[in-house]
């Protein structure tokens, strides 16, 4: 995606310290930036924008603000880059669990703001991927937890090897034109209203 493409939020209360991060966010091309403060319904504020990416500009973080953060990430999940003057270990660690991507401590200068963002779009790519990837695993296994626990109620059951039990799954799953693993669950459901 174009830089100018993106929309950027930038959250700040001060509006000296959100001018620098804007001029650098034009200089940088980023072309599409708004910005609100940090005040009430912070999060719905952010899904109302919906931007591509959000920069926090604080001085001093708080907890209050760290837990907005996280309810941002969670509702609206997007690269988040957060500069900050002050800071403790405390602090980045809570960050990083509110979904924050680039955590940079007195570092607010106009020529870094690009390089910053352009950080923290790649980190969230790369977070998201090993999101969905494990998620898919997760989803694939519980698949196969379905598979097996339904093979094993067909063999008792019918009497079946375990070869003839995936078989009977497969072949009804073809015919009904539905996943084996929905098949599986049915089995299973079935099963389980006999008792």
């Amino acid at each position: 995606m174009k830089t100018e493409a993106f929309s950027i939020l930038v959250i700040d209360e001060d509006p000296d310290r959100a001018a620098i991060v804007e001029r650098g966010l034009v200089e940088a091309g980023y072309t599409r930036v708004s910005r609100i403060g940090t005040s009430f319904n912070l999060v719905e504020r952010v899904q109302a924008l919906a931007p591509d990416v959000i920069i926090i500009d604080l001085e001093n973080p708080d907890r209050d603000t760290l837990e907005q953060m996280l309810q941002v990430s969670r509702a609206i999940s997007r690269p988040i880059a957060m500069f900050v003057d002050q800071s403790d270990n405390s602090m980045i660690k809570a960050a990083i669990e509110a979904g924050v991507s680039a955590y940079v401590v007195d570092g607010l200068r106009q020529d870094r703001i690009r390089p910053i963002v352009e950080m923290a779009i790649s980190r969230f790519a790369a977070f998201d991927t090993l999101r969905r990837e494990r998620d898919d695993a997760k989803a694939r296994l519980n698949e196969r937890k379905l598979i097996d626990r339904a093979k094993g109620i067909l063999m008792r059951e019918k009497g079946l090897s375990e070869e003839q039990a995936y078989a009977l799954l497969r072949k009804n799953a073809m015919q009904h034109n539905r996943k084996i693993y929905e098949i599986a669950q049915s089995v299973i459901t079935a099963f389980q209203l006999e008792f």
